[in-house]
Parts: structure tokens; C-alpha cells; sequence
């Protein structure tokens, strides 16, 4: 596992990395088999493939279950979703590197809600603290939801705060347009990751502009569960299948 650790933030070091978002095994190991060097898991795509609602309907025993399974079915490093760390930041993290994850992604908001930043800085701590306890290099990506809840004004002191508190990387989900990812590039203490998706920059433009790390959240959950639907409908309701031609 600390092969796995010392690769994941070898990866960072040889931007960009990108990362396609796996939400079980059967996901990681199609995404590992298209050529992926790591792979990060969305929560939101966890919880819906479990029947429950994002941003509060996945509890812990959950992800770290599906964590697990996507662990053991892929050989590259794993990097895990753990929203606000479940109310356990310290048992979360313990549980992700059991499961075998040597990353983590850790947000700043609660119930759709921001945080008070110091409060995340605490959850960054915990973490940091509980790799250490194990014995592993955890990649910290600390996540602020400002642009996704239009708060954008506080979101490079939030970095220096999380910076100071042990985070490696800045994830800023929410911003697509090149003048401003290059703005917090240069402003902010940390490498940055964005999310991106149709009409976002390309992972070549992104790179230019100085971006380290790229990952697209639930997007690729979203477009294989419109596939099952729109295919499903139609094999229903006409009795065709010409969905499924293209694929």
C-alpha cells in the first residue's frame, strides 16, 4: 500500500492527473482497463448505486463497502470521496486506507451548507493525523463548495488555511472558465484540481493554465445511468433497441 501512497503522489508531481470518477468495481475496472494511472471515486455515484441520495444519503459502512470492492478490483492507486469525513474523520480515514485507498477527497460543506473554514482545517488535521497513525502518505485533496455555492470571495484564504493544516491539494469544483482557473492557479498555496465536463477546457488547455490534477466528479455515473434509462424506455415503450446500437 505505501507503493500505492508513493505513486498517488508521484502522479501529482507529473501533471496533469487525471482521474475519471469510479463508482464500483465493475467501474474502476473498466476505467483502469481504458488507461487510467489512478482512479478517484465520486460519492455521488457511490450513493446511487446504492438506491440513496447524494450529499447525505451515503453513510459510512456504505462507502467504505464500496470502496473496499473497488480496491480489490483495480491495481492502480485509489484516491476516496469522503464528503465531510461521515462525522468521523479519524475513523473514516482509518477505514479508507484498510479498504486500501491511499487518497482522499474532503469537503467543506455539510449538508449543502459551507463550513466554517477553521472547522474544515480540523478535518484536514484529524486526517492527517490518522494516516500518519497508520503509516501512510495520504493525498489530501481539500475541497471548498464557494463556487458551487456561489461564496467565491473567501476561497484562497480557505486555501491557505487547509495549506496549513495539511492539505496537498486545492479542489474547486463549480469553475469551467479558463481567466478565473487561471487566477487561482497563481494565487492559490496549493496544486489545483477542478471538475470538469461538456464545455469545459481540454485536459491539454487545463494543463496550460497550470491545473494539476482533473476528475469529473459523477459525471460518467450520470451518462451511464441516462444510457440504462433511455434504453430501458425504449425497449419498453416500442420495443426497439436502437439506444444500444452505438454502444
Amino acid at each position: 500500500m505505501n507503493d500505492l501512497a508513493r505513486r498517488l503522489r508521484e502522479l501529482h508531481g507529473q501533471p496533469p492527473l487525471v482521474l475519471p470518477n469510479a463508482w464500483d468495481a465493475g467501474s474502476a475496472r473498466a476505467i483502469e482497463a481504458a488507461g487510467a494511472t489512478a482512479i478517484a471515486t465520486t460519492s455521488a455515484g457511490v450513493a446511487w448505486a446504492a438506491g440513496v441520495d447524494d450529499a447525505g444519503g451515503l453513510n459510512q459502512e456504505s462507502a467504505i463497502a464500496a470502496l473496499r470492492a473497488i480496491c480489490t478490483a483495480v491495481s492502480v492507486p485509489v484516491t476516496a470521496d469522503i464528503e465531510a469525513g461521515y462525522g468521523d474523520v479519524a475513523g473514516t480515514v482509518t477505514a479508507v486506507v484498510e479498504a486500501g485507498a491511499v487518497g482522499i477527497n474532503l469537503e467543506d460543506s455539510t449538508a449543502r451548507v459551507l463550513d466554517d473554514p477553521l472547522v474544515h482545517a480540523e478535518r484536514i488535521k484529524a486526517a492527517r493525523a490518522a494516516a500518519v497513525a497508520v503509516g501512510i502518505d495520504l493525498v489530501i485533496n481539500a475541497r471548498t463548495d464557494t463556487y458551487l455555492f456561489g461564496d467565491r470571495t473567501g476561497t484562497i484564504e480557505r486555501a491557505k488555511i487547509y495549506a496549513d493544516a495539511g492539505a496537498d491539494v486545492l479542489f474547486v469544483p463549480g469553475v469551467v472558465d479558463a481567466p478565473t482557473i487561471a487566477e487561482l492557479v497563481k494565487d492559490s498555496p496549493l496544486p489545483l484540481n477542478v471538475m470538469v465536463g461538456p464545455g469545459a477546457p481540454t485536459v491539454a488547455e487545463l494543463a496550460d493554465l497550470g491545473v494539476v490534477r482533473i476528475s469529473v466528479g459523477p459525471a460518467i455515473t450520470s451518462a451511464a445511468y441516462a444510457l440504462t434509462t433511455a434504453a430501458a424506455k425504449e425497449l419498453l415503450t416500442g420495443g426497439t433497441y436502437e439506444t444500444l446500437a452505438s454502444r
